[in-house]
């Protein structure tokens, strides 16, 4: 029974082994979650968000489990990248086309990466929290940054 919690955490964790990516595991994450978005045109973006919240506390309770064997947010737990690229485009009340749905993704890459201000504090926080917080709020400013966008060339 330990190993089979132990193997869901990791697959959890890892979506789906997205995180074993060997090049930029994060974008591998954004990519898969992206991907599933794209593939499942029959779900709105209210579900989307809704999927977004409730891996949320999953999300931390697994990568408070990983770090303890892998360090402080480990490049292979990704749950956080999934919970953030569906904020981003689940915060938009309709369905987003193609082209700003990859804006979307790539936002959300950009911000997670450099990290702006609360992002980059809130990865001290305790345990799994760090890991998720952080992918939340650049998922908000992906978001604002969306929207901007959306505003002027549409």
């Amino acid at each position: 029974m330990r190993k089979t919690v132990s193997v869901f955490i990791h697959i959890l964790a890892t979506t789906f082994f997205s995180g074993h990516s060997k090049i930029a595991p994060g974008t591998a994450g954004s990519l898969v979650a992206l991907i599933l978005y794209l593939a499942l045109p029959c779900v709105w973006n209210a579900q989307w968000l809704a999927a977004a919240v409730l891996l949320f506390l999953p999300g931390v309770w697994v990568s408070t489990v990983m770090e303890k064997k892998h360090g402080h947010d480990a490049h292979l737990i990704t749950i956080d990248e999934w919970v953030g690229t569906w904020l981003t485009l689940g915060l938009y009340p309709g369905r987003l086309p193609l082209a700003w749905s990859i804006a979307g993704f790539l936002l959300f890459r950009v911000f997670d990466i450099i990290k702006p201000f609360p992002a980059g504090r809130s990865q001290n926080l305790p345990r799994g929290w760090g890991v998720m917080m952080d992918d939340v709020l650049a998922a908000v400013w992906a978001h604002v940054c969306l929207r901007i966008l959306l505003g002027l060339f549409t």
